[in-house]
């Protein structure tokens, strides 16, 4: 087939009215704008009511007008139609008729000439009621295009009733025009008595096409005064809207910067009226919202600074200590046995208080934002096993079997080693001592998109008002309980700050009786961890919580050169 015959096709995503496409984009962008726009919204609505009002007015008038107008008319051709035939009805009863058909003859003629000049229209017809054959009456007449099928036999008949010489009747009819189209008008019918001959059917035709024209214009001012009604008071309706909700516009877009931090921004007020009171109550409670959140900077900033230059200070005073300490314990042999428990129990603490000082160290550079990342290549499972192997010891102090899984993360991400070898061991540590005994699964995936270490417990488990708070510092699900590994509240939330560092997240999922579970998932190419990006998932399910399982995990042996085993490239 040749290009100038083959047949026209839309380019692939383009829209076209011929599949409906377009119309359903433009329905779905008048959706959109119906629920985003309160101005779009009020105006459609009194728009359409304004219609709806405006549509009933004009056929009511129109009806109205219309019914009215045919019946002045009809009243008009009654009037006419009686006057006529009362003249011609004279006439006739004046004059004497001596059996000659031609005298008969003029006095018809004499009679259709006075109708034809008494009446207003010129269009009648005349047809004797009695069909029986005389030679003196005449069978009827005509004039101005009426004829006899142009009449409805209802109205014959009436106009036929015996004795009904004062009756009139009328009824719509359609006359034809000289351009062979249809016109309306109205027909009226009685009795015409011929002394010594009989009644005769008259009926007069009057044409309505001038009432027709007054209606159509009429009813076209009326459509015209209607709709421009309805743009008046639609553009009304909406520079009235635009001035109300124009502030408000300006109120959420100011509310808008100031959620997000812009504690400087201020509505622009004009006037006195309702709008200006809302923005005055805005601005005073922006300058009520700055001034507290400027004292809880300044407040957050000098509590930053007094942990920080504590913490400093602590270090001279507390190397001596610790310096002492260890001397101090190493002779433990020579005292006695009360000493030699002091000297122990003071090398503890110290040692205890050493590691709560440099939690503090490292939240205090959190909250001033120096904390630096060393980042370098690290596979997440060979870190992960390290950690597992070097707490064996604490594993087995406790009874507790730590298993390692591992599908995947042998591919090497950039990452600081240290901060996120802090965490595992954080997170194994918490699993250990409140695992209750229990085995531990420590899970470690990846995918295109990140790489993931899930820390599995099967212990107490936390309640969710808990869970919510196990990053928070110092906090502890259970105050009553004795940490048996040392620790100092800091840990999960410094884990959370390295977690965040890296774009990456650490979520927590726990149930009383189910245990724990911890995820720390790291992105690829150092951007942002997205919703359900992690390769483990948070929540391990209804079947996570059964033990049976647990059979089917082997521990990981290490070896030099172990390669990515099912991890992501």
């Amino acid at each position: 087939m040749s290009s100038a015959s083959a047949p026209r096709t839309a380019a692939p995503g383009r829209l076209t009215w011929r599949d409906g496409s377009w119309w359903r984009a433009r329905l779905e962008d008048l959706a959109t704008l119906w629920r985003r726009s309160l101005r779009f919204r009020t105006v459609a609505i009194t728009l359409a009511l304004t219609a709806f009002a405006v549509l009933t007015a004009c056929l009511w008038m129109a009806l109205a007008i219309q019914n009215d107008l045919f019946e002045s008319r009809k009243d008009q051709a009654l009037t006419d139609s009686r006057r006529a035939v009362d003249t011609a009805q004279a006439t006739l009863d004046d004059a004497v008729v001596q059996d000659d058909p031609v005298q008969v003859q003029n006095l018809m003629n004499s009679v259709w000439a006075s109708l034809v000049q008494q009446s207003a229209t010129d269009m009648m017809v005349a047809i004797r009621i009695d069909k029986t054959p005389s030679q003196l009456a005449p069978p009827g007449f005509r004039s101005g295009g009426l004829t006899e099928d142009m009449i409805s036999p209802e109205l014959r008949k009436h106009v036929q009733t015996p004795g009904q010489t004062e009756s009139q009747w009328g009824q719509s009819i359609s006359l034809p025009s000289a351009s062979g189209s249809q016109r309306p008008g109205i027909v009226v019918g009685q009795q015409l008595v011929v002394p010594d001959i009989g009644p005769y059917e008259l009926y007069l035709a009057y044409d309505l096409d001038d009432a027709a024209g007054t209606l159509s214009f009429v009813q076209a001012t009326l459509w015209v005064v209607g709709s421009v009604l309805l743009v008046i008071i639609g553009g009304i309706g909406w520079f009235t809207l635009r001035a109300v909700t124009g502030p408000i516009r300006e109120a959420a877009a100011t509310s808008a910067k100031l959620a997000s931090g812009d504690l400087d921004v201020r509505l622009t007020v004009h006037g006195e009226d309702e709008l200006a009171t809302l923005g005055r109550s805005f601005n005073a409670m922006a300058d009520s919202i700055q001034s507290q959140i400027t004292q809880l900077a300044d407040l957050s900033l000098v509590q930053q600074r007094f942990v920080s230059d504590v913490s400093h200070e602590l270090r001279t005073p507390l190397t001596t200590i610790r310096l002492a300490a260890d001397m101090i314990n190493d002779h433990r042999d020579e005292f006695d046995a009360a000493t030699a428990r002091a000297a122990e129990l003071l090398h503890a603490q110290v040692q205890r208080f050493e590691v709560l000082l440099g939690d503090l160290l490292e939240i205090s550079r959190y909250d001033a934002g120096s904390v630096q990342l060393e980042l370098e290549p690290t596979s997440l499972a060979h870190l992960a096993e390290d950690v597992v192997a070097s707490m064996q010891q604490l594993a087995d102090q406790h009874g507790t079997d730590v298993r390692v899984v591992a599908p995947g993360g042998y591919s090497p991400v950039e990452m600081d080693p240290r901060r996120i070898r802090r965490i595992v061991r954080n997170l194994i540590g918490n699993a250990i001592e409140h695992g209750e005994g229990r085995p531990i699964v420590v899970t470690v995936d990846s995918n295109q998109q990140a790489v993931a270490l899930g820390v599995r417990d099967f212990g107490m488990g936390m309640t969710e008002t808990d869970a919510e708070r196990v990053f928070d510092r110092f906090w502890r699900a259970d105050p009553s309980r004795t940490r048996t590994i040392g620790g100092t509240g800091l840990g999960l939330s410094i884990a959370l700050g390295d977690a965040n560092l890296h774009q990456g997240t650490l979520t927590v999922w726990s149930q009383v009786g189910r245990g724990t579970n911890f995820v720390l998932t790291l992105p690829r190419g150092g951007h942002s961890v997205g919703a359900g990006a992690s390769p483990i998932a948070t929540d391990p399910g209804d079947d996570a919580g059964s033990l049976d399982d647990l059979g089917l995990t082997q521990p990981i042996v290490l070896h030099e050169g172990t390669r990515d085993r099912g991890g992501a490239a």
